[in-house]
């Protein structure tokens, strides 16, 4: 059985890209912590997120630079074509609706320039972390849904370069900001969560180590998939 490797998502980023000095899409960014890092190593980057709540963090937060974030959707990318030479989904691809998951990755070709670089991380539907959210929302199907579209990325203009796994720990200070995380990602996530909140509080006591400072790490297991732009 395969070791897999103890990885930041930052550390997986920079092995596989090259980011100074490239325009680069983080679609599903979230509340721009991905953009941020990327922008750090000379990016120049452009955040797609749809939620309202995700999109007040990024645009709360200290700049690293000239990143900017902008409403949209994977499946519809307010974005000129080949306007991008680096598009990323990092925990995001699966969380497009399933029927659109494809519409997602021709979006993805059509704003990369030829030959710019397609990366995208997913979590696996195993793990601490998934255990741990599974009760909140068990998105086993979606994940594999999201993996079996990525194995059709040759129908959508991409030839592919690398698939590699590794395992990503993630710290959480408290419950609370675990909570706070979760609804931010969805917001109809907030009752369930509230509903289940002493077995949340048990299950993250089980699953994750805690730490000195007492916060906790959470392990996730992590698929990086390389994509390249076909020339047109």
């Amino acid at each position: 059985m395969q070791t897999l490797a103890r990885k930041s998502g930052g550390d997986a980023l920079l092995e596989a890209l090259e980011l100074k000095g490239r325009r680069a899409v983080d679609i599903g960014s979230g509340d721009g912590q991905t953009a941020r890092f990327m922008t750090r190593h000379g990016a120049h980057v452009t955040g797609i997120e749809c939620g309202a709540m995700q999109l007040e963090k990024a645009h709360a937060a200290a700049p690293a630079g000239d990143e900017r974030y902008i409403e949209g959707v994977g499946q519809n990318l307010p974005l000129p074509d080949a306007s991008a030479d680096i598009v990323t989904f990092i925990n995001s691809l699966h969380h497009v609706p399933v029927a659109e998951q494809g519409k997602a990755l021709k979006e993805a070709a059509r704003v990369l320039v030829d030959g710019g670089a397609l990366f995208i991380a997913e979590p696996l539907a195993e793990g601490p972390q998934f255990e741990l959210l599974k009760p909140i929302d068990d998105e086993t199907e979606v994940r594999a849904a999201a993996y079996a579209e990525i194995g059709r990325a040759t129908d959508y203009g991409f030839d592919e370069i690398s698939e590699a796994r590794h395992l990503q720990p993630r710290k959480i200070p408290s419950f609370e900001a675990l909570r706070d995380t979760v609804i931010a990602i969805d917001p109809t996530r907030a009752a369930r969560f509230a509903a289940m909140e002493p077995d949340l509080r048990a299950a993250l006591a089980r699953l994750a180590t805690k730490l000195p400072d007492g916060a906790y790490e959470l392990i996730q297991p992590v698929r990086v998939n390389l994509l390249r732009r076909r020339p047109r």
